[in-house]
């Protein structure tokens, strides 16, 4: 029987212009509030998840980062994944790479990242991904951002560190996403969900695929596979 539900946030829980879906919002917090371990994974900040945990009334495990950064619940502290010193000489090339060609880089909340570093999508993935060729890391292209991680760093290592500490096992969780960022969640989770507006690769990584796009989509994949939904 599943006990727990791991989850991405934005083109998961939320609709095409990235508001929180309010149908998604009330699920999470009936399964919260009938003891089923809730984890929210994003490419954000700790500094968010945090108060999205709470707002949306989880019991504060989350992993951040893209899997750089996670916590087992509110009173335990932040696990450091990934090694930013290297992320950061990556991203130093990056940067004067486009200075040379008159492109600033947008940074998302650098001073409030751990591990990872993020910046805004005006600049094409795969020549970022040219360009730290050699540095040890990766380039995350979640839609919404571009990330450079340290290699190997992900989230679902981060789900298995987690898991792990809560004392549970990964086959207890049922895993929701849409992205590539999402891939290892959805096959190391006893079930993995992607919505119908997930990528590909990320559909095909998945034991279901919705038939609603983004949180109605969400919504129908608890409804089909979290017991107290599917039994009430």
């Amino acid at each position: 029987m599943l006990k727990g539900l791991v989850t991405d946030i934005d083109g998961t829980l939320t609709d095409q212009h990235r508001r929180i879906h309010t149908g998604a919002v009330e699920s999470i917090r009936e399964l919260a509030d009938h003891g089923v371990i809730v984890v929210l994974a994003s490419g954000n900040t700790s500094c968010f998840m945090d108060a999205i945990g709470k707002m949306i009334g989880t019991q504060g495990a989350f992993i951040a980062e893209n899997g750089g950064v996670y916590r087992a619940g509110y009173t335990e502290p932040l696990r450091i994944i990934g090694n930013q010193t290297v992320v950061r000489n990556a991203l130093d090339a990056v940067t004067e790479y486009y200075r040379e060609r008159g492109i600033s880089l947008d940074l998302y909340s650098p001073a409030y990242r751990f591990a990872d570093l993020a910046f805004a999508r005006t600049v094409p993935p795969e020549e970022v991904r040219e360009i730290v060729q050699g540095f040890g890391v990766d380039v995350i292209d979640t839609g919404f951002a571009i990330h450079i991680q340290e290699k190997g760093v992900s989230k679902g290592l981060a789900f298995l560190s987690l898991v792990s500490e809560l004392g549970c096992d990964p086959a207890d969780f049922l895993a929701a996403g849409d992205a590539e960022n999402d891939i290892e969640l959805l096959k190391y989770a006893g079930i993995g969900v992607a919505v119908r507006n997930a990528h590909p690769a990320a559909a095909a990584a998945a034991t279901f695929v919705s038939e609603k796009k983004y949180g109605d989509g969400f919504v129908e994949a608890l409804q089909r596979y979290m017991p107290y939904f599917r039994d009430r």
